[in-house]
């Protein structure tokens, strides 16, 4: 086994790749500065992974536009999805590669390229989401509304968190991880991620959590496994 880990911070989008590998998969959400685990094991994003490591270590989430149930091997995909770079991977006896993505920008996409790997490349514009590579500010986030909210929706989902970690967490990692992990359906997830700003993401939020949800959906997390 193997593990690496290395730090990336670009001065400006001018420092991001127009042309990128994308990993298309619903209910992922991955936004900047927060960390996203993956479980590689399908060949063609094992390719992905593998080329990304030697060019960069970067590449794009992104959702396809259409439900699980659907049997397109190549699903048209969001317009908009988040640049990401691998910050840490391991490779496990059996093959698989066990990844932390590092979100670093929102991307519109252009186009999506015809190319000669099994997996997916789109051209993309990150004109306008400079701001992604900024300090947010999160001074409007409203903590004592939305801590009380998540507490019963954790308690209603049978959601078992570590709860003096939530409180303790600066404001804008704790509204991304939230959006991250809640089980909410690839729709809403794709509005948490064009909010704007983080204080439109946590007004999102806090309308997502007072909402009757489907508890048989289980969490993002599991679906990545």
């Amino acid at each position: 086994m193997s593990a690496v880990r290395h730090a990336f911070d670009p001065d400006g989008i001018g420092d991001l790749p127009a042309v990128i590998p994308v990993f298309p998969l619903t209910g992922a959400l991955l936004l900047p500065r927060a960390e996203l685990p993956l479980n590689i094991f399908e060949p063609r994003y094992l390719d992905l992974v593998s080329d990304s490591l030697a060019n960069g270590r970067l590449f794009g989430m992104v959702q396809p536009s259409v439900s699980r149930g659907g049997r397109e091997t190549s699903p048209p995909l969001y317009d908009m999805g988040c640049l990401g770079r691998i910050s840490a991977f391991q490779e496990t006896p059996d093959g698989r590669i066990l990844i932390s993505l590092r979100g670093l920008c929102r991307f519109r996409v252009v186009e999506e390229l015809e190319t000669p790997t099994a997996y997916r490349q789109t051209r993309v514009d990150y004109s306008r989401f400079a701001g992604d590579l900024a300090l947010p500010d999160d001074a409007g986030v409203r903590r004592e509304t939305l801590l009380p909210m998540l507490q019963r929706y954790f308690e209603r989902h049978k959601m078992e968190v570590d709860w003096g970690c939530i409180e303790k967490a600066p404001t804008e990692r704790l509204v991304n991880y939230l959006a991250m992990i809640c089980p909410f359906d690839a729709c809403e997830k794709q509005v948490l991620l064009e909010a704007p700003t983080i204080c439109d993401r946590a007004r999102i939020l806090m309308s997502l959590l007072q909402m009757p949800g489907d508890e048989s959906q289980g969490s993002p997390g599991s679906r990545l496994q």
